[in-house]
């Protein structure tokens, strides 16, 4: 007796029994929930971003604002005289050493960071690239005060010692110690530019009878150039907000650095050394906000130049 052969009937054909349809409803329905709240969810977190980014905008720039009620534009920006006993808010002494330090670091960073990126992507065997990334990703998370303990303990009576007088403290020992704060940023972010540069642009420089030293100088390190610039431009974010490993190892004097081994204060390591004994209705705190909505414009300048980078990489890729 021959078993009979059920006929194929599509999907959009078949008759579904009211449990079925129950069934179907209720799941399209909760997927267009779940979806609905997934949505909101999102733009809520975006609105509660904004909002908190805009309070702190707020909130400092006001505050830092109420500066010039007492003091001139002038007075603050282009005065080295800083002694708020005296009702003396200039500021530039501040500034300068804040530039100084971040091109000093800068200096002593990025060619070690370059390089150091190149070897890894270019011309470390699989061994070494394995060993070396997961290290420079653990020294990114090192705490800044880890750091700056090392610079305390170690580096400054190397300088004093170096320097033959009882001075360690200053922009050297300070940049010393962010350089190898932002390495590991720097050189991370610089290998990843450098690893993502196609394979057919160093194949069509080997065509053409280059070196390796050629292929990587004028192909790979030009090809990657924007992301290099962007890492470099995340390290002196890094280097310009940085805190506690500055207030530890530059001596935290309220004056114009006049060598490398003068006792100086950058803008960070002033504002955390005097904002604790201040009022908050006076104009030496209003000056300290001052300082601090300018370490906020000039992240907020830095980020919107490594997004503009990204964007203008992405049209040309």
């Amino acid at each position: 007796m021959s078993t009979p052969v059920q006929q194929y009937v599509p999907e959009e054909r078949q008759v579904l029994t009211p449990p079925a349809k129950r069934r179907r409803f209720s799941r399209s329905a909760r997927v267009r929930f779940t979806n609905r709240m997934f949505t909101y969810y999102f733009w809520f977190s975006i609105l509660a971003l904004c909002l908190v980014l805009g309070l702190v905008i707020f909130f400092i720039g006001k505050t830092a604002l109420l500066t010039f009620r007492d003091i001139s534009f002038a007075d603050f920006f282009l005065s080295f005289n800083w002694t708020p006993e005296e009702e003396h808010y200039g500021a530039a002494a501040f500034i300068i050493n804040t530039l100084s330090l971040t091109a000093l670091t800068l200096a002593l960073a990025v060619p070690v960071s370059v390089g150091l990126a190149v070897l890894i992507a270019e011309i470390a065997p699989g061994w070494l690239k394995n060993a070396m990334r997961p290290i420079l990703d653990l020294l990114v998370g090192v705490p800044s005060i880890v750091y700056g303990y090392l610079g305390l303990t170690v580096l400054i009576p190397f300088l004093r010692r170096l320097s033959g007088e009882n001075l360690g403290d200053g922009l050297l020992a300070a940049a010393l110690v962010l350089a190898l704060m932002v390495l590991p940023t720097i050189c991370r972010i610089s290998d990843d530019a450098i690893s993502a540069v196609p394979k057919k642009y160093r194949e069509a420089a080997y065509a053409m009878g280059s070196t390796r030293l050629q292929v990587m100088m004028r192909v790979v390190i030009p090809a990657a150039g924007r992301g290099i610039i962007a890492a470099v431009i995340m390290g002196m974010t890094r280097a310009i907000g940085e805190t506690m490993a500055v207030v530890m190892v530059i001596g935290n004097t309220a004056q114009l650095a006049k060598s490398l081994f003068t006792p100086a204060s950058v803008l960070t390591s002033n504002i955390v050394m005097q904002i604790s004994n201040v009022e908050f209705d006076s104009t030496w705190n209003y000056a300290l906000h001052m300082m601090a909505f300018l370490l906020l414009i000039i992240s907020f300048v830095l980020i919107l130049f490594i997004r503009y980078l990204g964007r203008k990489g992405r049209e040309q890729a």
